[in-house]
């Protein structure tokens, strides 16, 4: 059954963070294999300055074919760079990531949801902020599911104090991403997929890259992580993301903007290199 006829009345989000009512849409056709899986988060990283500039905050959401985005704490694992490295001779992209968090795998039953915010005072609150992230997205399930939980699931990948589950098992993570004068709060959720075997995934990466002195890194376990169609029949990615932007725009449409009418895209190669130079060395 679609959201739509579920819908009885719009919900109402806590601690919206300000400024967001005037936020515009952006979300992507999905990443294909062979093209640039650093090209998101360069625009992100082009799009976080924009904003604090003055540009409207930004509602951001991609996916990708077949992909993993790493940590800068996995990146120091000893044998990280010969793991990424067999993942890639098997056709999975790699990336570190510049916001928080751990190994994370891109599929495309995967939302990556961010939202880039003005700064100015340089007063930000993540409690408040992923609070309003894992309700928003929390929210979105109703139609279908209503029991989300938040907090963090023991063995689940990328595990954090707000993660978002069902029946104990994850579908989604949080992290964050600051900027001088803008930040993003960013999000992956599992629509679509089976949880055990994007689990096994980054539980291979970790035996690839773990050494014997590595410490702190996530154990992950088989049945911590589920996806919206497993746990809660959700039918698909559209379904899910339609039920986003109905949420937070309350029902009214909302500005959507292209990626190429914003950066040429000699500059979002530019933010690319510097990405890798910064954070993959």
């Amino acid at each position: 059954m679609s959201a739509e006829n579920h819908r009885l009345a719009i919900p109402t989000l806590v601690d919206r963070p300000i400024g967001l009512e005037h936020a515009v849409w952006m979300e992507r056709p999905l990443v294909e294999q062979g093209n640039s899986i650093l090209a998101p988060l360069a625009w992100e990283e082009l799009m976080c300055r924009q904003v604090g500039q003055g540009h409207p905050p930004v509602v951001h959401i991609w996916r990708h074919t077949d992909g993993m985005a790493i940590g800068l704490r996995d990146r120091r694992l000893t044998y990280a760079t010969q793991a990424m490295e067999q993942f890639r001779q098997k056709g999975t992209s790699v990336c570190v990531r510049p916001s928080g968090g751990a190994a994370v795998p891109l599929h495309p039953g995967i939302v990556n949801l961010s939202i880039i915010l003005p700064n100015p005072k340089r007063d930000i609150s993540i409690h408040r902020d992923f609070r309003f992230m894992a309700d928003w997205i929390s929210r979105a399930v109703d139609p279908w599911n209503n029991q989300s939980y938040v907090g963090e699931i023991e063995g689940a990948f990328c595990p954090g104090d707000y993660d978002v589950s069902i029946d104990g098992r994850k579908f989604c993570g949080i992290a964050q991403r600051r900027q001088a004068k803008a930040y993003i709060i960013t999000a992956f959720i599992i629509v679509e997929g089976s949880g055990d075997e994007l689990s096994a995934g980054i539980r291979s990466f970790y035996d690839q890259a773990v050494g014997e002195q590595d410490k702190g890194y996530p154990v992950v376990n088989q049945g911590t992580m589920g996806s919206l169609a497993e746990l809660a029949q959700v039918p698909d990615v559209a379904s899910y993301t339609e039920q986003l932007q109905y949420i937070l725009s309350e029902g009214q449409s909302i500005q959507n903007i292209n990626e190429q009418a914003l950066f040429a895209e000699d500059e979002i190669k530019q933010m690319e290199t510097y990405l890798i130079e910064r954070y993959d060395n």
